[in-house]
Formats: C-alpha cells, sequence, structure tokens
C-alpha cells in the first residue's frame, strides 16, 4: 500500500480509504470485522464513517461497530486515521440535524461515545447546509479542535464555491480551514472536474471520491443481487452499454477487471488522496487491493477518455 497526503495537511492516508457504509446493514458484524481486519493487514490506515450509517439497523449503527471492532483490540485505534460526518438527521428532533454550531457539538459527542475514541481525525461535514452561515461552523469546528475532540476538518459532497468561501473564510480567522473533500467522482460521472477539483487544488484540499464504480457500474458484470440488480442500476446499464462494452473489452486487453481499472484512473488523476471503496463482501475488499499497484500509461488513459469523455476544460468550461 502507498500512501499520500491529505491535502496541504501533513497527515498521511493509504491511497485506499475504506467506506463502511454497508457495514451492519448489508454487512455482518462478523463479517465486517474480517474485513476491517484484512483492509488493516494490506496496510489500509485510513477508515470512513457516518453518523447516519446504519441502514435498517439504525442511525449511528455503524459507528457502533466500528467502536466495538476497536474495542477488541485498544493497538487498532492509534494505527488507524478515522473519518466521520455530521449533518444528516439523527432523529426526527428539528435541531438534531444540519450544520448549527449546536449540532455539530453534540453531534460530534455523540460519535466520539459510538466509537469509544477520545478524538477524530477527520470530521467532514456530509453536505452543505446553506441555512447555517460558515461563521457559525467554523465557531464550532474550531472548539472541537481546541477541545481535543478533532484534528482536521473536511467537507463532503460541497460545490467549488462553498469550499472557497469556506476557506476564505477560516483564512480571516487564521484558521487551517478544509483540507479534504469527499466528492462523487468516476469515469461515468466527471462532473467534479469542473469546478470541484480545480477548488480543490487551488485551497489545498485532497478529493477523496466516493462511488469510484458508480455502484457497480463499472465493476464485473457478476449478477450479485443487492442495488447491481435494481431498476435503477439495469435502466443505466442499458443506457450505457456501449461505453460499457467498449471499457470492459478495453480492461480484457489490459488484463486487468474493470474494478481495478476503473480506482487506478481515479488515483491517476492529480488532485486525489484517496479514494473510498465500499465492498460490501471480503470477496469485493480482496477484489479492489491491488489497484494501487496499476500504472495506467498515457495511451490507456487517453482511450479511456474517448469511451468517457470529460465534461469539458476545466474549470472554464462554460465561462467566456
Amino acid at each position: 500500500m502507498k500512501y499520500r497526503q491529505l491535502g496541504r495537511s501533513a497527515l498521511r492516508v493509504s491511497e485506499l480509504c475504506l467506506g463502511t457504509m454497508n457495514f451492519g446493514s448489508r454487512t455482518p458484524e462478523a463479517v465486517a470485522f474480517e474485513m476491517l481486519d484484512r483492509a488493516v493487514a494490506a496496510g489500509i490506515n485510513f477508515i470512513d464513517t457516518a453518523n447516519q450509517y446504519g441502514g435498517s439497523l439504525g442511525v449511528g449503527a455503524t459507528e457502533s461497530l466500528l467502536g466495538r471492532w476497536f474495542a477488541q483490540d485498544k493497538s487498532r485505534r492509534q494505527r488507524l486515521i478515522v473519518a466521520t460526518k455530521v449533518h444528516e438527521p439523527m432523529s426526527k428532533d428539528i435541531n438534531d440535524r444540519g450544520l448549527s454550531a449546536r449540532h455539530i457539538q453534540m453531534a460530534c459527542d455523540a460519535s466520539l461515545q459510538r466509537l469509544g475514541v477520545d478524538h477524530i481525525e477527520l470530521y467532514q461535514m456530509h453536505h452543505i447546509d446553506r441555512s447555517a452561515p460558515i461563521e457559525e461552523i467554523w465557531q464550532a469546528m474550531e472548539r472541537l479542535i481546541a477541545q481535543g475532540k478533532i484534528t482536521y476538518v473536511g467537507s463532503s459532497n460541497f460545490p467549488g464555491w462553498a469550499i472557497a468561501q469556506a476557506n476564505e473564510k477560516a483564512s480571516v480567522r487564521h484558521q487551517l480551514g478544509l483540507i479534504s473533500e469527499q466528492s462523487l467522482y468516476n469515469l461515468i460521472e466527471r462532473r467534479a472536474e469542473l469546478e470541484v477539483l480545480p477548488a480543490c487544488r487551488e485551497y489545498g484540499l485532497g478529493l477523496i471520491p466516493w462511488s469510484p464504480l458508480a455502484g457497480g457500474l463499472l465493476a464485473e458484470q457478476q449478477g450479485e443481487p443487492g442495488r447491481r440488480q435494481s431498476q435503477d442500476m439495469q435502466t443505466a446499464r442499458a443506457r450505457l452499454s456501449p461505453q460499457l462494452d467498449q471499457f470492459q473489452q478495453l480492461c480484457a486487453e489490459l488484463g486487468e477487471s474493470p474494478s481495478l481499472i476503473a480506482i487506478a484512473w481515479l488515483l491517476r488523476q492529480p488532485g486525489i488522496a484517496s479514494t473510498i471503496i465500499g465492498p460490501a463482501s471480503l470477496a469485493q475488499l480482496n477484489g479492489v487491493l491491488a489497484a494501487p499497484e496499476i500504472r495506467l500509461d498515457d495511451s490507456t488513459c487517453q482511450r479511456l477518455n474517448e469511451i468517457f469523455p470529460p465534461c469539458g476544460q476545466a474549470p472554464e468550461a462554460y465561462a467566456w
């Protein structure tokens, strides 16, 4: 496993980040524990979760699962970078959501308790909250940093303008500001190249792509149950069939699985700090661990651009 700096911070994270959204809901706890052990053995030191994750088990269930895994071996905590998120509704209470200073403080305390840790390395705003003044958000984050409860702040699903606004306001307050942005980005969904990636590069944020396999569209066609066989996915697969066929053919020529090529392409893009993988099974995890070792040459990347064209010349694609 190779490691990269997370944005302009000195923190070094593995090129693959283990996403835990499936843990507890789709992936039974015993299997999730086995996957966590395997990921650590492979050199992954970066684990991403969110306070809302839990699916049918209820919000907070995934953080609690991770807390039980940490409790099995206290030494695990010292070797790992833990990232979680705040924003999504945690109950029916009107104030138990969003990015108010009150909710940020209370949500962080609750995440720490569920995880069974005394601090969170990367605390991410899960979505933009247009009702919360950025000054209020930074006030809350600065308090958490002063209390030693969080170390760095990141964003997730933010537009480029919000990244710029947040870091300009942080600069005025003489604070480090955002060091990372977690964004939807893959060969099929490339809109992040228009504004988000340029903003990240300008302000020194490391991009952490989620859904690198586009929900399974860029993975091997194995007929697995679950969302890959949902009606929406079947519709998308039919719409993208010509491109996906060309992609599968290219991967066959390269002698590598589509999953590995899709992730290797992401890791080759400028500004990427780490790519989230969200396996639901040990087999899926094992199937992508080799992605950082694959080196794509310029001609291969050109062919990928021909199959999945970029949106335009960023960041001035629609400026004139």
